[in-house]
C-alpha cells in the first residue's frame, strides 16, 4: 500500500456563525489561526459568515471591497444570494463573505422539509433560532456551490470547513449538489454532551448508558441534535478539538472522528510577558468596576 500523503487545498472555505461576529470561543478560534492560514493559502483562503448587520455600515470586523469577485457577486445576486465581500478585520485580514440569509427565511419550512425528504434531518421541533442557523447553513453551501461554478474550473483541491450544527445544513448542501468540494465537520462540544452535564449527570462515566435520540427529546433538542447528527454522518471528514469530546462523538452520533484537531492561537494573541499580561488585567479589572458602578447608579 502506497504511503499517505498530506494534500494542501487550492482553496479553503471555512464557514461558521461568528465570522465577522464575536459572540462566542469559536471566533477566537478561527480569527487567532487565520493569520497562519493567510500565509500558505492568500486570498485562496475564504471565510463565510452571516450578515447580521444587514447591511448596515459600522461593522466593526468587515471591511467591504466591492472590487473582491465583483464578476461572480453579481452572477450570484441572479441566484438569488445576497452578499457582500471584503476582509476580515484582524490580523492577516482574510477575505470574508458575508451572507444575508434572512431573505430565504420565508422559504423556511420547504429548505427544512428538503434537508428532511434527502437526509432525514428531524427539524420539526426546531424554533426560530434553529431556522435561522439552519437557513445560513444552507445558504453559506449554496455560496460556495455558486463560487465553483462560476471561478474554478473544476481542477482545483477545495476544502470547506463548517463549524458546529449552525452551519452543519452547508455540509448536506453541498453533498446533494454534488460539486467536488470535499466537506469537513467540525463540532466543539456536542449538543447533548452540553445538556447532560449542564443538568448536573455525569457525562463520561455513564456514557455507555446514554442513548442520545432519548436523550435529545428528554432535553428538548431533537432538531439541533438531529443537524448535528446528520451533518457529521454526510460529512466527508468529522473533527473535534480533542480526545475527550471525540469520544462523546463516537457515542452520540454514531461515527469515530477522523481526527482530533486541538485549537491553536498565534502568539500575538495572548501577552507577550508577564508585566503586559498584568497591565491588561489591570486595565480589564477598571473596566469591570465602571461597569458595575454605572449599573448601580442606573438601578438608584
Amino acid at each position: 500500500m502506497a504511503p499517505k500523503k498530506d494534500l494542501k487545498p487550492d482553496y479553503l472555505f471555512e464557514v461558521s456563525w461568528e465570522v465577522c461576529n464575536k459572540v462566542g470561543g469559536i471566533y477566537t478560534v478561527i480569527a487567532t489561526k487565520a493569520l497562519h492560514i493567510s500565509a500558505g493559502l492568500g486570498k485562496r483562503h475564504i471565510l463565510i459568515g452571516p450578515d447580521v448587520w444587514m447591511h448596515r455600515a459600522g461593522n466593526p470586523d468587515f471591511l467591504e471591497d466591492p472590487t473582491l469577485y465583483s464578476s461572480w457577486k453579481a452572477a450570484a445576486a441572479g441566484e438569488g444570494l445576497r452578499l457582500r465581500i471584503g476582509r476580515w478585520n484582524i490580523p492577516g485580514k482574510p477575505i470574508a463573505i458575508l451572507v444575508d440569509y434572512k431573505h430565504y427565511l420565508p422559504g423556511a419550512d420547504d429548505i427544512l422539509s428538503g434537508l428532511w425528504n434527502d437526509f432525514k434531518g428531524d427539524s420539526i421541533t426546531g424554533n426560530w433560532d434553529y431556522k435561522e442557523n439552519v437557513i445560513f447553513g444552507w445558504a453559506a453551501g449554496r455560496t460556495i456551490e455558486s463560487f465553483w461554478n462560476f471561478n474554478l474550473q473544476g481542477t482545483e483541491k477545495v476544502v470547506a470547513q463548517f463549524h458546529e450544527w449552525q452551519t452543519g445544513a452547508g455540509v448536506l448542501e453541498l453533498r446533494r449538489s454534488g460539486i467536488p468540494v470535499a466537506t469537513a465537520f467540525t463540532t466543539h462540544a456536542t449538543m447533548m454532551g452540553r445538556c447532560i452535564a449542564g443538568n448536573n449527570l455525569p457525562l463520561y462515566d455513564a456514557l455507555a448508558s446514554y442513548d442520545a435520540d432519548e436523550m435529545a427529546r428528554r432535553f428538548g433538542v431533537v432538531a439541533i441534535h438531529s443537524m448535528e447528527k446528520t451533518s457529521a454522518l454526510n460529512a466527508d471528514v468529522f473533527t473535534t478539538v480533542s480526545d475527550i469530546t471525540a469520544r462523546e462523538c463516537a457515542r452520540f452520533h454514531g461515527r469515530p472522528v477522523d481526527i482530533v484537531t486541538p485549537n491553536g492561537f498565534e502568539n500575538s494573541f495572548t501577552p507577550s510577558s508577564d508585566e503586559a499580561y498584568q497591565a491588561l488585567h489591570g486595565r480589564a479589572r477598571q473596566r469591570l468596576q465602571e461597569v458595575a458602578s454605572a449599573m448601580s447608579a442606573e438601578e438608584v
